[in-house]
């Protein structure tokens, strides 16, 4: 399989950086010229992503140069933040990617977007859809992005795979405190009755539930409404099947119990509350890697992770979300960054994911032909 990554670190943003790395990355994979290169670059190469665009062209010996800036990004053997710094993945044999106007087979799209370029017609147009929104925490700062080897004004990019075998899933990684229960009443964005109780008082029992049984919370620690996700679906169990949408807590009313959302639900769905939580999103990512392994039915040989900047190094300093791709995939080729929403399609819609990971594996047709 001729496909490998680099990362580089340097102390400023220049095409010679990128050059570096896209060579260093060519060499990996033992190939002089590539069919073609994934190319991810911090934000401090946004403003002007040209010219180390070009680097990389020029580097690969290949115009299918694709790709985006963001906050953070990584690979299998590194992550970076807040300084400038290039990841690539370059693709040799019978491994390419192509603009999604060439997408006849109808492929699952590699989409790659800017906060301020996306709308639910674009979203959901019929194309299944796996990748990341490029962005800090807030959706603000510099980004670009790119394909064949040009920055695009869009603000979005589409793109799939030949010569492969794709499986892609997100995973969540969120402890759910209480059990679906009917959506009765609303009043605009606020939950006002789920199942004839009041929609806070169920949290707050349920987080007390949670407190007590976990050792390390300590007695005194009150609901922690940030990290806090309202789960929804139309059904109970879609939501027990992992398919389900999530929507931020805003606030809480004591005085009537009711539960504002940043979004507006529907009378008649299921809602529950689940909780950011690092344990959780460790152990789903592996069931969600073991899963996806299964459905290759081979060995994955390459990957890419989009994870939120809400996960990830920002628990505790080290990236639990890479640290189990590469202990359950070890020498893995992958390739991710760090932003604002994930994409994945999930129960058939495209949806865009908060504090989630969204895992794609392949594993290249040639290889699967020969079993």
């Amino acid at each position: 399989m001729k496909v490998a990554t680099s990362i580089l670190l340097g102390n400023k943003a220049t095409p010679a950086l990128v050059a570096e790395a896209v060579a260093k990355a060519m060499l990996k994979a033992d190939i002089s010229i590539a069919n073609s290169v994934l190319l991810l670059l911090t934000t401090e190469f946004a403003d002007n992503p040209q010219p180390a665009i070009k680097a990389a062209a020029k580097a690969a010996n290949c115009t299918q140069v694709f790709g985006c800036s963001a906050t953070g990004i990584f690979t299998e053997e590194d992550w970076v933040l807040d300084s400038p710094a290039v990841a690539v993945m370059v693709f040799g044999g019978d491994v390419s990617i192509h603009s999604a106007k060439f997408n006849h087979t109808q492929q699952a799209l590699l989409t790659l977007t800017a906060p301020n370029a996306i709308n639910s017609t674009w979203l959901n147009d019929g194309n299944a859809r796996y990748g990341g929104v490029s962005g800090d925490a807030l959706g603000q700062g510099p980004f670009s992005v790119w394909k064949n080897a040009k920055a695009d004004s869009t603000g979005r990019i589409e793109a799939f795979f030949t010569g492969v075998k794709l499986a892609t899933k997100a995973s969540h990684g969120l402890k759910l405190l209480t059990k679906p229960k009917k959506i009765q009443h609303i009043n605009g964005y606020d939950i006002e009755l789920l199942d004839n109780k009041s929609p806070f008082a169920a949290l707050q029992k349920a987080w007390e539930s949670h407190r007590k049984s976990n050792a390390n919370i300590k007695s005194d620690t009150t609901l922690p409404s940030h990290l806090v996700m309202a789960v929804y679906a139309s059904s109970a169990e879609v939501i027990h099947k992992g398919e389900y949408e999530q929507a931020n807590l805003i606030s809480v009313d004591e005085s009537t119990g009711s539960i504002t959302l940043a979004q507006t639900l529907e009378v008649g769905q299921y809602l529950c509350w689940g909780l950011r939580d690092q344990a959780t999103a460790e152990a789903d990512l592996v069931l969600t890697t073991q899963s996806l392994t299964k459905e290759l039915g081979a060995k994955a040989d390459f990957g890419l992770l989009f994870s939120c900047i809400g996960r990830g190094p920002f628990y505790d300093g080290i990236d639990h979300d890479l640290k189990v791709i590469t202990q359950q995939l070890p020498n893995m080729p992958l390739l991710g960054f760090y932003g604002n929403s994930e994409i994945a399609t999930i129960g058939g819609k495209n949806q865009l994911l908060p504090y989630s990971a969204v895992l794609s594996l392949f594993s290249e047709l040639a290889t699967l032909n020969l079993k």
